[in-house]
């Protein structure tokens, strides 16, 4: 075994022996391959002493819902399905640099108040290594309600999670980051259920027309469709345009653009304000 391998083999041991430790654990699920590589392994280590949970709001598109609840139904993994009403909240809703915040907090809220039901001992979610840099208020909210990271613990960063999802069989080891489509509305501009469904619908058309990484970003009258760029070929082209035009006027903007520099993970933060994100070599999704 190379060094590399055996150094994985490593991380993976200390990650199954963390998660023994803990005896018993809810976990925040929402079907990407980090939370979903801990959710399969706290199945494998803990039996039935641990439950996936998954918060159904206006922000997880529908696909995306399907798509977790298949993969945990296909590996066994019990899961709870619960609502959320963050978009409720009035600070989550006016969508500042904290909106993240208010999030985890709804869903750690309510995921405390299953962990005290199932009588479990503690709650975990899936942040790694490759995050701890990041701006990320959710990870101020895990802290403050004592959410435990066992993926960050065990030094595990995204390609180790995924490389070791891969060795497992896992469908989902190559499956792209996605955020929740609030992170598509541009800060300072309410986010709300009709805006959520518009950016829903535009992606799910993307997906249709065959494109794997791309984002739809909310700036009101304006769509701006970030594709990554090993596929911005085939959405150049004059028919292709054409197309985007159309289905996202039909949406009900008056301003569709296809964005130059391609897909990134956090193009949004650009617009905050520099003290806010100063400290953090932000990356968020």
């Amino acid at each position: 075994m190379n060094v590399a391998a055996d150094e994985l083999t490593q991380k993976r041991l200390s990650l199954e022996a963390r998660l023994r430790e803990l005896g018993s654990v809810l976990v925040a699920y929402s079907g990407g391959v980090d939370s979903a590589y801990l959710a399969w392994s706290a199945r494998q280590v803990l039996g039935e002493r641990m439950r996936a949970v998954i918060a159904d709001s206006p922000s997880l598109a529908r696909s995306h819902l399907a798509d977790a609840v298949a993969f945990a139904q296909r590996h066994d993994i019990p899961l709870e399905v619960i609502p959320t009403n963050e978009l409720d909240n009035p600070a989550y809703a006016k969508n500042d640099g904290q909106r993240c915040f208010f999030c985890k907090q709804e869903l750690f809220t309510v995921m405390e108040q299953v962990r005290v039901r199932l009588g479990f001992q503690h709650l975990a979610y899936g942040m790694n290594t490759d995050d701890r840099g990041d701006f990320r208020p959710g990870q101020t909210a895990a802290r403050q309600q004592g959410v435990l990271a066992p993926l960050a613990e065990a030094g595990l960063g995204k390609q180790d999670i995924r490389a070791l999802a891969q060795a497992a069989g896992l469908e989902v080891w190559d499956k792209p980051a996605s955020a929740c489509l609030s992170s598509r509305v541009e800060y300072g501009r309410p986010v709300t259920r009709d805006r959520l469904q518009q950016i829903e619908a535009g992606e799910e058309r993307l997906r249709e027309l065959g494109f794997r990484q791309f984002r739809v970003r909310h700036h009101g009258e304006i769509a701006r469709i970030e594709i990554d760029r090993t596929e911005l070929p085939a959405a150049t082209t004059p028919e292709m345009l054409a197309t985007f035009t159309a289905a996202f006027k039909a949406l009900g903007f008056l301003y569709v653009t296809l964005d130059c520099e391609g897909f990134r993970s956090g193009s949004m933060n650009a617009k905050l304000p520099q003290p806010t994100t100063a400290s953090h070599a932000h990356r968020h999704p």
